[in-house]
């Protein structure tokens, strides 16, 4: 029986920063456009990202422990590989954290009036369980960032600016390319160490389509995309310089991820990259606020 600090550690909350940047963010780019934030459509918006990350994260758990995927997987706990549950309570965790992620995106649909949403969620939800779930995984066969990066960035950060002014905006589509490009090299950091199991058990991801040197490669070049992105919004936002401070923390995990050769060493960037997607993140906002009300 699984005692409930294993549960905290199965829902890897290291993993939360990549769902909280962007309803920053989004939320931060439709501050610039009015002066106002709609705070219970934030706090919704919120919870809708954090029980959807908690869900994928136990869904991955219960998919990839059924396959045996985990069974030599080095990093954090896994409830199902490591037998500390039965598989079907992993299961039944993650479908109600999906469930409750509904139910508040449903609530945050009907007060901002933003019912194209809803077709979003829905595909949100079915995209989430078959990252590595049912009988044909897209995570198994390489497509996994592109989950990330349409879901953690653009529809997580455009979907939140939506759901506070009911529109779109460039600055927001900048900030949401560049936090999804985060969120993928959160993922590409995280696959990387796990190329030589995820061979044996044929997950193909995109770290193990582009071998190692490639992917280590590929995450130092999302970071520096991502960063330099929202200056493309500095003629309407002058403070968007203030991003380029992300440099600084971007630098740690991007010298691992280019020296580091022992492969288990690695989890300490996927640390990283979470706080680096947070102080970009909060950069970003400040930059917004500081134009706003100065």
């Amino acid at each position: 029986m699984a005692t409930l600090s294993q549960w905290v550690s199965g829902a890897r909350l290291r993993t939360l920063p990549i769902v909280i940047a962007p309803v920053v963010i989004g939320t931060a780019a439709a501050l610039g456009e009015t002066g106002t934030i709609h705070w219970i459509r934030f706090v919704l918006a919120l919870l809708v990202g954090l029980l959807l990350q908690i869900g994928v994260n136990y869904s991955n758990d219960y998919s990839d422990g059924i396959r045996g995927t985990d069974d030599e997987r080095v990093g954090p706990l896994r409830l199902t590989g490591s037998k500390l549950t039965e598989p079907k309570n992993v299961r039944n965790v993650a479908f109600a954290c999906f469930g409750l992620a509904a139910a508040c995106g449903l609530a945050l649909v009907i007060i901002s009036s933003s019912w194209p949403l809803l077709l979003v969620g829905v595909a949100a939800i079915f995209a989430a369980w078959g990252y590595t779930g049912g009988k044909n995984p897209y995570g198994y066969r390489g497509l996994g960032d592109i989950y990330v990066f349409i879901f953690f960035g653009l529809v997580a950060t455009l979907g939140t600016t939506f759901t506070q002014i009911n529109e779109l905006t460039l600055t927001s589509l900048w900030g949401a390319i560049g936090t999804g490009l985060i969120g993928c090299a959160l993922l590409m950091a995280n696959n990387v160490r796990d190329i030589p199991t995820d061979k044996e058990v044929g997950k193909i991801t995109l770290a193990v389509r582009l071998g190692e040197s490639n992917a280590r490669l590929s995450y130092v070049l999302m970071l520096a995309v991502a960063i330099l992105l929202p200056l493309l919004s500095t003629g309407t936002f002058p403070w968007l310089w203030l991003i380029l401070i992300t440099f600084i923390p971007a630098i740690a995990p991007s010298m691992l991820m280019l020296r580091e050769h022992e492969l288990p060493k690695l989890v300490q960037v996927l640390k990283q990259t979470g706080m680096l997607n947070m102080v970009y993140a909060v950069l970003f906002a400040l930059a917004i606020v500081l134009n706003v009300y100065f």
